[in-house]
Order: structure tokens, then sequence, then C-alpha cells
């Protein structure tokens, strides 16, 4: 099988792209990739790393707004359809994958026009432009949020879940817990703000370190690499509790958080596909500054079957942030009902369920 997958812009559209590659890898081992993505985005770096083949076009986003910076756009677009045409016909794959991001407009629009099966796969409660537009053009739509089923249309749409989710099954929550200096014994928070980390989170947690010392449970606090150094100035003036573990980044989230016992973090669709399918409660966080306010109604998918807790950015402070803690992580009863409504909600088998439905496309061309 030869497929060509595309998605880009950030890491929650590439990451799930990568679990759904390296799945099929492991169901069929002469399967064969071609990766579409734009030069300067995240996927250029990442897709390489994984020894898997990739091209790029140049493409920009639509602006919400009446701008002259849309004709150029639309110019962009029209070209990145030729090409994406060019390349498809070279690569003659068997089917196209689209998992979002503006670069998956003109690649899948192009594989649909060459009668290629297409799939495009949507990670969040409320798509973006792109998707909506391409839901008119493929053959099927893959979901994670029930929620999503009433953008697009009926008798295409199929729940998948989040590729992402079966990368985080099975791993050593001891070894991701002293892979990030944490102890063995005490319970386990996580705190993040996304991949670039949140400043109003940071600035809550910091605040908190105070009350924080005191619990019988223990804090890792992931600042993002772009505050790590103010936070660390601010920390060397107020002191680093004995048990808050602060570091910029980890690259080994899928074995840190099979350690962890609960999340307090943003609501991107990934983070949330890992959580659930772990059975994680969460303190949930969204960002405001997203389009379309996706993350809050992310959020409330998880928070409405009480298996998180939301708290607005506009409701959080250290006192706040501390209470939500408290209420879940020193109630077991409390914790307990939360991680069962968690897991509940995840999708472990995920990436074969997407992969399921890539060879029903194919097998129904090939008839």
């Amino acid at each position: 099988m030869k497929i060509v997958i595309s998605g880009g812009g950030t890491g929650g559209h590439i990451y799930p792209a990568l679990a759904l590659i390296r799945e099929i890898q492991k169901q069929n081992k002469d399967a064969q990739f071609l990766y579409i993505g734009t030069r300067n985005g995240l996927e250029s770096k990442l897709v390489p790393r994984e020894n898997i083949a990739f091209k790029s076009i140049h493409i920009t986003g639509f602006q919400r707004k009446l701008s002259f910076e849309n004709i150029k756009t639309v110019l962009r677009f029209l070209k990145g359809v030729k090409d994406s045409k060019r390349m498809l016909k070279e690569f003659k794959p068997d089917i196209v994958i689209g998992t979002g991001g503006y670069v998956c407009g003109p690649v899948v629009y192009a594989a649909s026009k060459l009668g290629i099966p297409t799939i495009i796969h949507e990670q969040n409660s409320v798509p973006g432009l792109t998707n909506k537009f391409l839901s008119r053009y493929v053959n099927k739509i893959a979901i994670c949020f029930e929620e999503a089923k009433e953008f697009f249309p009926k008798e295409k749409t199929v729940f998948t879940g989040n590729p992402r989710a079966s990368e985080v099954i099975g791993k050593d929550g001891i070894q991701g817990r002293l892979a990030a200096g944490l102890s063995t014994t005490m319970p386990a928070v996580l705190v993040f703000g996304g991949s670039r980390g949140a400043r109003p989170i940071n600035e809550a947690v910091v605040k908190a370190f105070a009350e924080l010392a005191e619990k019988p449970y223990q804090i890792l606090y992931i600042t993002g690499d772009v505050h790590f150094e103010d936070v660390k100035k601010e920390v060397d003036l107020i002191g680093n509790p004995k048990n808050v573990v602060i570091k910029p980044f980890i690259h080994n989230m899928p074995e840190v958080l099979a350690g962890i016992d609960l999340v307090v973090s943003r609501a991107g669709a990934t983070t949330l596909a890992e959580i659930t399918s772990l059975g994680i409660p969460s303190i949930l966080i969204p960002s405001p500054y997203v389009t379309n306010n996706h993350q809050e109604k992310n959020a409330r998918s998880l928070s409405d079957h009480g298996a998180a807790e939301l708290l607005l950015e506009k409701d959080l402070n250290n006192k706040s942030l501390v209470n939500h803690i408290d209420r879940i992580l020193l109630n077991k009863e409390n914790l307990k009902e939360m991680k069962l409504k968690s897991k509940k909600m995840g999708v472990p088998d995920s990436a074969f369920r997407l992969y399921s439905l890539m060879q029903e496309l194919v097998k129904a061309k090939q008839r």
C-alpha cells in the first residue's frame, strides 16, 4: 500500500499523523509513505527524523477578515494544487489522508480531483476552515469528538478517535516517573501549558509554591522552553519546593503520563486523547486564543462527562489551581470516579480504527 499523508502547522496535526504511520508500519511492513507538508512548518523537522519521505508545497492560511493577503493565498492554493497533483502522479498513492492544517487543503483537494480515495482526520470538537472546505470533496471524515459530527455530512463521518491515543498504552509508569525525577511513592500531578507553555498557568503555579510545598503530593511542572528562563529567575528568588520538579520540556510524554495521577493542562486534542486513553483525570484550562474557542469545547466534552474539571483562564489563580488539585487528588472516591469516567472516554485502538477505515476505502476502489 502506498500512502500520502499531509498535515502541519502544529504538533496537534503532526503527531497523530506520525502515530498513524507507525501503526500502519506495524500492520503492513511493505507500506510506502510520502508526507507532504510546508518547508518552514514543524513537520519539516519532525517527519524526516522518522525516515519518512518528505516533500513540501508553499501555502498559507486564510485570514478571517477581508484582506489583500487572501488573494495571495488563493493563488498559492491553486499553485499548491498543481504541485500536489504532480507529486501524486509521480508517487501513485492508493490513498491520501489529511490530518489538519492549511497544507492539507491543496493536497487532499488535488487527490480528490484525481480520483484517489481520501480521508480527513479532524482532531477537535469544532473543525477548522480547511477541513470544512475539504469535507465536500473527501470520501470519509474521521472524527475524535462526537460533537464534531454536526459539522460534517453524516454519511461520510466515522468516529475513530485520535491515533496518538494508541501510543501511550503499555508504557512503564515507574520508569516514566524516575526519568522525570519524580518519587515513585507520592501521588503525582503533571502541570503543563502545551508544547510552548502558557504564561497564565506558569504565573499561577509559581505563586502557589508556598501552598504546594505543604501538600502530600508532588508536581511535575513543565514551563515550556520559551518561558523557562523567566520562571527560573523567579524560582531562584523564592525557592523551589522539594515536591516540585521543574523542566522546560519533556520529550518522552507517553512514558511520563503512564506514571501520572492527575493532569493540569490546556485542552489540545492530542493531550485529551492521551489522558483519556490512560484514564487520567484532568483539570483543563483551555486557551481562549484559539480559533472558534475550540479548546473550551474540547474541554467541556470531558467535563460534561465527569472526566475532567474545567477551569477557565479568567478564573485561574494560585488559590483556584490548588483548590481544584486538592478537590480531586485528596478525595480518593472522587479521584477513582474521575479515573473511570476518563477511561470510558478513551479510544486506545484509535490508530487501528483509522487504518481499518483506510483499508476499506482502498479495497472499495479496487473492486
